[in-house]
């Protein structure tokens, strides 16, 4: 079983369970990444027991090769010796050496090929859990956005807005009150500051008025009496 079917199997059991709970998006997509981490973890920790293990077995396949080479130049030695029975046995623990070499180096084999395959698994899980930070970010955003619009629509549908609008009216109208009382205050006191210069103000114009009128007066007067002294002067 690969780790993406493994994983698959994990998330989806407790995406199970959650949503049974009814749980919030936000806590699902928290439990996909923390899985997806921990898997990142598992794997890279396999990997490194691979690669370790893979080492281990390639030394013991040396030895083993170099003690196939000592069996046989010992199993030479016998031959020379005319020990045929040495040199039967020599070639015997050859073969056995040989035949450990060569089931480590298949083992070592199978190590390799399992550590590329979760060096491939770790590259697109490491690539999916990017994806999945970055929309969970963008979901995040979208829940927010959600909440904050839902909270304004609870308040515009209530009766909070317009219950301020009327106490708004009637402090305003509290204002008016209070603004009523001191103009009542100046009733029946003689003349207000404002009153006193609006009368100044007619004065000046009824002054400014006269006195046109007293010049234009003027001015006609002196038209009817010069004829007349025309008049004495030619008797």
């Amino acid at each position: 079983m690969g780790i993406f079917s493994r994983m698959g199997d994990i998330i989806n059991s407790n995406l199970n369970s959650m949503i049974e709970k009814a749980e919030n998006p936000e806590k699902i997509t928290r439990l996909i990444i923390q899985e997806m981490e921990d898997t990142l973890v598992e794997v890279r920790t396999s990997a490194a027991r691979n690669i370790a293990e893979t080492k281990e077995l390639g030394r013991k396949a040396d030895q083993y090769e170099a003690r196939s080479k000592e069996w046989a130049a010992k199993a030479e030695l016998a031959l020379t010796k005319g020990r045929e029975d040495l040199a039967r046995g020599a070639v015997s623990a050859k073969q056995q050496s040989e035949q450990m070499a060569e089931v480590l180096r298949k083992e070592i084999e199978i190590l390799k090929e399992a550590v590329s395959k979760a060096d491939s698994d770790l590259e697109k899980l490491q690539s999916k859990l990017n994806e999945a930070k970055a929309k969970h970010k963008a979901l995040m955003m979208r829940g927010s956005t959600a909440t904050n619009q839902i909270k304004m629509r609870k308040v515009m549908t209530s009766n909070k807005v317009d219950d301020a609008l009327q106490r708004y009216e009637r402090v305003e109208r509290k204002v008016d009150e209070l603004e009523a009382h001191v103009e009542a205050f100046d009733l029946g006191n003689g003349q207000s500051l404002e009153s006193q210069f609006a009368a100044l103000e007619a004065d000046d114009a009824v002054e400014a008025e006269l006195t046109a009128l007293k010049k234009s007066l003027g001015r006609s007067v002196s038209k009817a009496t010069k004829p007349a002294k025309k008049v004495a002067a030619n008797k």
